[in-house]
């Protein structure tokens, strides 16, 4: 059956790798009649404006070539548009500097992203989202604040370093470690601490293949909630290398959470981090949308 795809590239991801990715992509389409509408973004959150423009009724599949970033901003693109309708499968390439959501599709490369497109097969993916104001923001794989979003903004200055610009932000930010007082109400449960972070995980994976969430699973209701309380800059170094294998649990200041709605207060107020995206700040409401979406996968 003809199948027609609207793919949404940010042809400066991954070092602008898009470039030479792109014509693979055509051909591998092409030879399997695949037609498709090919959009570049021109500029950050253009993304956004791109997804929220298409008529999801045309297409057999909206793709996203780029990073956890370009996927993020197609998503809110068009449940911001359409935040009840039924959407057609979601599709991710990755591209990018972080290509973490990708993983817990099992997508390790360009060539498996390319392959999922092509053969079609989906699964259905949880939607988690997040309050500013009245206004509802999405994510699949996660969100947090504290500490992983200052070490996402130090990153981001080292982004050409691929997986190493966070180690050097978790180094930098460890340095100059700081807590905040957090207030955070999940499911009815009251939780206040000296807080270092939060991440709200849809997924496993951030940061490329740090495993931050290891028993998160993409469809199954919850979101898992990983909370670092107050500890010294020792035990903060001694634990970050073991999220490359999911066991900084091992540390007591590590806790782990599952959940379906979290209202969450920080004095001082904290910016967050959806998705690898710097957008927005505390105080907000997360709730998750059990399996809103399909990814080929």
């Amino acid at each position: 059956m003809h199948r027609h795809i609207a793919i949404i590239v940010n042809p400066y991801s991954g070092g602008k790798r898009a470039k030479t990715v792109l014509p693979e992509i055509k051909l591998a389409l092409q030879r399997r009649d695949l037609s498709y509408d090919l959009l570049l973004t021109e500029r950050h959150n253009h993304a956004i404006e791109l997804a929220s423009q298409l008529d999801p009724g045309k297409y057999d599949a909206l793709v996203a070539v780029g990073g956890d970033g370009t996927n993020f901003q197609m998503l809110n693109g068009l449940l911001g548009m359409y935040p009840d309708a039924e959407l057609p499968p979601l599709g991710v390439i990755p591209i990018g500097s972080g290509n973490s959501f990708a993983l817990d599709l099992e997508i390790h490369n360009i060539d498996q992203g390319i392959a999922r497109v092509v053969d079609g097969e989906t699964r259905p993916v949880d939607v988690c989202y997040f309050t500013q104001g009245d206004m509802r923001h999405y994510f699949v794989n996660l969100m947090g604040f504290g500490f992983v979003t200052d070490v996402a903004a130090t990153a981001a200055k080292f982004k050409s370093l691929g997986d190493m610009s966070y180690i050097i932000g978790v180094l930098r930010r460890t340095v100059g470690l700081s807590f905040h007082q957090l207030e955070m109400e999940l499911d009815g449960e009251l939780i206040t601490a000296k807080n270092c972070f939060v991440e709200f995980c849809n997924s496993r994976f951030t940061g490329g293949n740090m495993c931050i969430a290891p028993d998160a699973k993409i469809d199954d209701g919850y979101f898992d909630v990983v909370v670092l309380g107050n500890l010294t800059r020792r035990s903060l170094l001694r634990t970050f290398p073991k999220i490359f294998k999911g066991t900084h649990g091992e540390n007591p200041a590590v806790q782990f959470f599952r959940g379906k709605r979290a209202i969450v207060r920080t004095t001082p107020v904290k910016p967050l981090l959806p998705d690898g995206e710097l957008f927005g700040a505390t105080p907000t409401e997360v709730g998750i949308l059990p399996q809103r979406v399909n990814y080929l996968a």
